[in-house]
């Protein structure tokens, strides 16, 4: 067969660390091999074997590099890319100072599609080949980063932000502009190449009642889609939202009650659950995106990892751009750690790379497609440099297995470890030009 074949150190997962342990489900191979044909894996395994089997498929010896997944990045917001490490605000003022102000800049389609470049040539330069990015209000602004995406061969899930109260007036639609907007777009890139649509309410205070309905009945015609939005990031805009919904008996039924709780929901944060909240969510199947990098920076708590893990609720990994503070999904594996830490369960470098792969593509209902490495996935894959500064190299020398090696990099890595990037079976070059 000829193809490509990729060498070096190999990390594949085959189920669920939180659910099954680790050790049952990690699979490295010291010197492995990544044959990839006609933009997918077809095979991976010993480095000799795979050689012997394929002698002419072209070789990319990485040495002792450790090739894996291409990293899944389920919750981020593209518009806020010029925003990102804004100093000192809370969730509400950070909106009003900072989101709301730059979103308006989005009006003006080649300043969208500035925005929309550099944001996803970051993601591909941190090792990042699948996003789902939250848009603005103006329907170009999700036909400029589709466009983008598929420009470059990745893989994407995004939708026109939904607002109609709450925010300057313009970054307001209506129930109906919402409706006709967010289906026209379906219509138009749902299911278009690597393309996704997320019928996208920004949260249940710019949106009213009207609105949550007509994008739940939206949903209901359009089940194969996705629906993305935040829930329960901070304190005070869960009392917020108590005072805006006086008759939901809490966050979460403010979108069930609209139709907008099921399996392919994703609700980003969800750090201020309640009991019942907990409960729906893990008998609807539904999916919460952790992002830790934001909740740290603006302030917002500590997720639950363990015990949401231990209620089957699914689970996805985020940077949550510019409220987080990093483009790198290396810096956000280091803060899941570091708030496990605080919570008393840190996370085994296993369950941090599972989360930042696979967990994040089975949020988005992309498992066995992207943020695998295994036979049949699409060939998105990212190639880790293991001592690629010189304090990650001193710890890293030191390591007595793979776990101990790759734990430096996640702690203390950043788009310097990304040796190489894979996109649709074609390595690409994802640094901006300085």
């Amino acid at each position: 067969m000829t193809g490509d074949l990729l060498l070096g150190q190999t990390l594949s997962f085959h189920g669920d660390p939180f659910a099954e342990g680790w050790e049952s489900v990690a699979r490295h191979i010291r010197r492995g091999a990544v044959l990839i044909s006609d933009g997918r894996i077809e095979a991976v395994g010993e480095a000799d074997d795979l050689r012997a089997a394929n002698p002419e498929a072209r070789v990319h010896d990485y040495g002792e590099r450790l090739i894996t997944a291409g990293f899944v990045d389920a919750h981020m917001h593209y518009p806020q890319t010029g925003i990102v490490a804004s100093w000192g605000k809370r969730l509400i003022d950070w909106l009003e100072g900072y989101t709301f102000p730059e979103e308006i800049r989005l009006e003006n389609p080649a300043y969208a599609a500035e925005v929309a470049d550099l944001t996803l040539d970051l993601a591909l330069a941190h090792g990042t080949t699948t996003v789902a990015s939250f848009c603005t209000i103006h329907l170009h602004s999700a036909d400029i980063f589709f466009e983008a995406a598929s420009a470059r061969g990745m893989r994407v899930v995004a939708g026109k932000t939904c607002m109609d109260r709450n925010a300057p007036e313009s970054l307001r639609d209506t129930a109906q502009s919402a409706y006709d907007d967010s289906a026209a777009l379906i219509a138009k890139w749902h299911g278009r190449g690597r393309a996704t649509y997320a019928i996208t309410p920004r949260f249940s205070p710019t949106s009213t009642p009207e609105q949550l309905e007509a994008l739940g009945a939206l949903w209901a015609e359009h089940p194969d889609c996705l629906m993305q939005t935040h829930l329960s990031e901070q304190t005070d805009e869960v009392a917020w939202v108590s005072t805006l919904y006086p008759e939901a008996r809490d966050y979460l039924d403010t979108y069930e009650a609209h139709g907008l709780l099921g399996e392919r929901g994703l609700y980003g944060h969800a750090i201020h659950l309640t009991e019942r909240e907990r409960a729906r969510l893990a008998e609807t199947g539904a999916a919460v995106v952790h992002c830790p990098t934001s909740n740290t920076f603006i302030g917002s708590g500590l997720f639950d990892m363990e015990g949401l893990t231990r209620q089957g609720i699914n689970v996805g990994l985020a940077t949550d751009t510019g409220g987080g503070s990093s483009f790198s999904m290396l810096r956000t594996m280091a803060a899941a750690y570091e708030i496990g830490q605080l919570r008393g369960r840190p996370l085994h470098p296993a369950e941090l790379l599972w989360l930042a792969t696979e967990g994040s593509a089975r949020s988005l209902h992309l498992q066995g497609t992207v943020g695998h490495l295994g036979p049949g996935a699409e060939a998105d894959i990212v190639v880790l440099d293991l001592a690629s500064t010189p304090a990650i190299a001193q710890r890293s020398g030191r390591a007595e297995d793979i776990w101990e090696q790759v734990f430096p990099t996640l702690m203390m890595g950043d788009d310097r470890a990304v040796a190489a990037t894979w996109v649709g079976g074609l390595e690409v070059q994802g640094a901006p030009d300085p």
